[in-house]
């Protein structure tokens, strides 16, 4: 896995199509849990190439929402993107606008994290500390099973996607809400800075 851009270039290309700060906090966000789990599940000599991948993964969602990851391929290439990172980002969106299946543990990680990062996102911003920081799993779950909360959410795809690793769901609701964790800092400087 090699990246075809720097870090400052793929922001750059994302906020070319993303003027929208919700679409940029969630990118940041996707881009720090995906960080994460590379060095979490030993691959972080690819940290940066996971990263990437889940910067740019929605791409293309806020002005092609209607064409989301089949527009992506060609915004993509057009700055000179590996077609390796292109199905990479574009599988997260498998069976539901993609029918290239996440293939790799990177590709099926961001299957499963990407509908789940916006459900713990909004849980957190529910909280009094309006962080993730002090979030119990026990509280999660709740608003993981009330359909209503965060309905855009996709919890068969979160479910699929724990299933596609081989993770329980809580598990991947654990360690996603870690991932999360980790990344909250630097994500609310970045935004600090839009």
């Amino acid at each position: 896995m090699h990246n075809t851009i720097s870090r400052p270039e793929a922001l750059e290309l994302l906020k070319k199509y993303n003027k929208e700060s919700f679409h940029i906090q969630h990118a940041l966000t996707v881009e720090g849990v995906m960080r994460y789990f590379a060095r979490e599940t030993g691959n972080g000599e690819d940290e940066e190439y996971w990263g990437m991948v889940g910067l740019l993964h929605d791409i293309d969602f806020e002005l092609y929402p209607e064409e989301h990851c089949v527009k992506a391929p060609e915004l993509l290439r057009e700055a000179g993107i590996s077609e390796e990172m292109i199905y990479s980002v574009c599988s997260h969106g498998y069976g539901l606008c993609s029918d290239l299946e996440p293939r790799h543990l990177m590709e099926k990680i961001l299957f499963a994290c990407d509908e789940l990062t916006g459900l713990i996102g909004a849980a957190a911003r529910m909280r009094p500390s309006r962080s993730v920081m002090d979030m119990e799993l026990g509280s999660l779950k709740k608003k993981y099973k009330d359909k209503r909360f965060a309905a855009g959410c996709s919890r068969e795809v979160i479910a699929s996607g724990a299933e596609r690793l081989g993770w329980t769901l809580d598990e991947l609701l654990e360690k996603t809400i870690s991932a999360m964790r980790d990344c909250e800092a630097a994500v609310n400087a970045a935004m600090a800075e839009e």
